[in-house]
């Protein structure tokens, strides 16, 4: 399945769906011009609220990876976005986990500056 989300995480749903889409697009599973559900199906489908989805869609539009047209809906923005698709997933899910840790920005930076 390509949406998974935890209900018990403490990253905001909305993030867990648009990482899961980080992941796919990055992963090679959606590929440039793949159409993503509906908002109001995936909401249906995750038992969530559909304004939760259209957030998570329209911060990945934002961020370059999907292209969002009235009446034709989510689809996969056309061009290189796998590599800066790959590495935003991966920069997301560590802020999450930090997150969870109780780690402050600063102090991930640090850890990360340690890691060089």
């Amino acid at each position: 399945m390509l949406f998974e989300i935890d209900t018990l995480s403490s990253a905001p749903i909305y993030g867990q769906i648009a990482a899961c889409v980080r992941r796919a697009i990055a992963g090679g599973d959606l590929k440039p011009g793949s159409k993503l559900p509906p908002s109001r199906d995936l909401a249906r489908e995750l038992d969530v609220n559909m304004h939760t989805v259209q957030r998570a869609y329209s911060q990945l539009r934002e961020e370059g990876l999907l292209e969002l047209r009235q009446g034709r809906g989510a689809i996969v923005a056309t061009g290189r976005v796998a590599p800066s698709a790959r590495l935003n997933s991966l920069i997301h899910d560590l802020l999450y986990e930090a997150d969870a840790q109780g780690l402050t920005t600063a102090e991930l930076a640090r850890l990360m500056e340690t890691m060089r």
